[in-house]
């Protein structure tokens, strides 16, 4: 059981890499300094989350991912060639970061139907529930960007 349950939080671990590295190149990326800000800490966020997972992988006496999937190095590279065709916009930022919380979502979703202990499925919940305020709150600055552009 345990190599399952490791299996399920690397994975996740794997998200949040792929979050913080998305948000860390979306507060680059920004021109509106509130949306830097929110982009940086939303990588702050998705990097405490892998530590979280990571720690729960090691007590679990298994090796703890350390860095994100190959999907997310392409949605980073992505992210970076988007917005220099679509001239580096926020909405652009923001329409690509809310693709990448839809992949987060789906992959926390997915976790949440496994059979994980008690305190493991705890500290999923609240992280999955954390992916989906930071969705909806991208999906609103996306919704009111493009409502003024």
């Amino acid at each position: 059981m345990a190599r399952d349950v490791t299996t399920v939080l690397n994975d996740l671990i794997e998200t949040c890499k792929d979050g913080e590295y998305g948000f860390r190149q979306a507060a680059q990326d920004a021109h509106d300094p509130e949306l830097k800000t929110l982009f940086s800490r939303r990588a702050a966020d998705c990097a405490a989350g892998a530590a979280q997972l990571q720690e729960q992988v090691a007590s679990l006496g298994d090796e703890p991912e350390e860095s994100g999937t190959a999907a997310g190095v392409l949605h980073r590279g992505w992210i970076g060639l988007k917005t220099a065709v679509a001239g580096r916009t926020d909405l652009a930022i923001l329409e690509e970061c809310e693709r990448g919380e839809d992949v987060a979502k789906s992959r926390y979703q997915a976790a949440l139907q496994e059979d994980l202990p008690p305190q493991l499925l705890a500290l999923v919940q609240l992280q999955y529930e954390g992916v989906i305020r930071n969705h909806d709150q991208v999906r609103e600055l996306r919704d009111r960007m493009r409502a003024h552009a």
